[in-house]
């Protein structure tokens, strides 16, 4: 098939499109290289440089005709979207309504959205959290994202496009971006590896993490099979960030000081997600337990950078 994938010279994006080129699919990737790095694309992806509002997305739907679109293009800084909504919204909602638009237009079979789970649910749930908890996003990327769902909700109602969603919980594995507000996995490793203090805001927070290699097959899961609906792509195991450091000096055999700071506000307290539905309905559980998947990050690391 045709898959076209938005952000797909990202961290996720990238391992998604050379699973997909691995089955032989003919994937376009549509990225502005915000965060994405050239050097991640496949050489055998097809690839535009073009941001997901840019009126210029609907030629490369003419041209194109892709059959599947992965939505994984995002404004992902949390901290950002809370200093400047009118930014993350520009990228986040109205970015992902111009490709919806263009979806119904050239009659799209299946539209993938990579959605949050930790942004969405917020604190006060149940832990593992199910899906049908509800949604209390405490920032603009969280309110974001869950407008993109109920727009697909819409737009399955009104034009009968067929949508998978998936909420990640924390996702880590190698390519992640270690600079900026980046995954904690990344910068821990980046860290050891220069021998630079680890940071810790507070600590005693809790993130259910999954390797990145696994959402991958998520998203293949959810491309294969009819099924629609919203599902949780965790692993229902808490870590602490402080057993983080932990794991990660003993993986790395590097041991360097730990510099403890105040919570950030507004930073969640526990996210960990519940993947029975997406287990019972799409035959998904997670292959990775977190040491194993912390000694593949690692040794990217170690290699790479």
């Amino acid at each position: 098939m045709k898959i076209l994938i938005t952000g797909g010279a990202g961290f996720i994006g990238s391992h998604l499109t050379d699973a997909l080129i691995r089955k032989n699919h003919h994937i376009i990737v549509v990225d502005d290289l915000s965060t994405g790095k050239k050097t991640n694309l496949n050489p055998q992806a097809k690839f535009y440089k073009l941001k997901i509002q840019s009126p210029k997305l609907t030629d490369v739907f003419r041209k194109e005709k892709p059959n599947v679109v992965f939505h994984l293009a995002a404004q992902m800084n949390v901290r950002k979207s809370i200093s400047d909504p009118s930014f993350d919204a520009q990228t986040n909602i109205l970015g992902s309504i111009n490709l919806l638009e263009n979806c119904v237009k050239h009659k799209i079979k299946k539209f993938i959205f990579i959605s949050t789970g930790g942004a969405i649910y917020g604190d006060g749930v149940k832990i593992p959290t199910p899906e049908n908890a509800a949604a209390a996003p405490l920032s603009p990327y969280g309110v974001a994202k869950f407008a993109i769902e109920k727009y697909l909700y819409f737009y399955n109602h009104q034009y009968k496009l067929s949508y998978t969603i998936l909420r990640l919980a924390n996702i880590y594995g190698p390519r992640q971006n270690y600079l900026g507000e980046a995954g904690v996995v990344a910068i821990f490793c980046h860290n050891l590896k220069n021998n630079q203090p680890l940071t810790i805001f507070g600590g005693a927070q809790t993130r259910d993490f999954v390797y990145v290699a696994d959402v991958v097959q998520a998203g293949l899961k959810a491309m294969s099979k009819s099924k629609q609906g919203i599902y949780n792509v965790g692993t229902s195991q808490q870590t602490s960030i402080n057993q983080l450091a932990e794991i990660t000096q003993k993986i790395s055999q590097i041991k360097i000081p730990i510099k403890h700071k105040p919570y950030i506000k507004g930073e969640q307290m526990k996210s960990c997600l519940s993947y029975h539905k997406i287990n019972q309905e799409l035959n998904w559980q997670a292959e990775y337990n977190l040491d194993r998947g912390l000694r593949k990050t690692w040794d990217h690391f170690h290699h790479h950078y």
